[in-house]
């Protein structure tokens, strides 16, 4: 590759993360007249154990949601990793108020056995959710969620490009607030601390 078409493809490769992020931030930016963000909403999906959730089963809980899927190589698990570590910090009365939620944008892999699997490796009160790609889409669009497969050619082999944002959810289901992927375990704890108390 001569030096001229790298600077090309490097150039492009730029371009299109910088209008992912932008694009990213514009879905989840999107607010009612009233300045409240539109995050959240309807949903119907199955977890770990197969048994169905809609957006009534986190009602009565704080809920903090992810969306990711269990063969990305780094952001998503260090992000579960983080709320993981966050929860183990806060006292037991405070994590009984508290659901973690893991929802794949890539349902084709991510099937209720291979959730199960990925269950084990983080915090044991994880809801870890999956669907049909329609459902999957409904639930990313309540939360303003981008993702896309990578372009790659291989069937089973691929990366999933998406927004990585963990969302605070409050008991009647009302967006709070959110996290990015920089959050420490340290930082999300002592907000959760804050935010719902004792």
């Amino acid at each position: 590759m001569s030096t001229r078409t790298f600077v090309i493809v490097v150039t492009l490769l730029s371009a299109l993360l910088a209008g992912t992020v932008v694009g990213g931030y514009l879905i989840w930016s999107r607010t009612d007249q009233g300045g409240v963000a539109m995050i959240g909403g309807p949903f119907t999906l199955v977890d770990q154990t197969g048994r169905t959730v809609t957006q009534d089963t986190l009602k009565g809980k704080w809920s903090l949601i992810y969306f990711g899927y269990t063969y990305c190589p780094d952001v998503c698990p260090t992000s579960l990793s983080t709320m993981t570590l966050a929860l183990e910090a806060l006292p037991p009365e405070m994590v009984e108020k508290i659901t973690p939620v893991f929802i794949s944008v890539d349902p084709e892999r991510d099937t209720v056995e291979q959730l199960a699997l990925y269950h084990e490796s983080f915090h044991p009160s994880f809801l870890m959710l999956t669907g049909t790609p329609e459902q999957v889409r409904e639930a990313a669009r309540a939360y303003r969620v981008y993702y896309r497969k990578a372009e790659n050619d291989s069937a089973t082999e691929y990366l999933m490009d998406h927004s990585s944002i963990t969302y605070l959810m409050d008991p009647k289901g009302n967006y709070v607030t959110h996290f990015g992927h920089d959050v420490t375990a340290e930082g999300m704890a002592e907000t959760l601390k804050k935010t719902i108390g004792g």
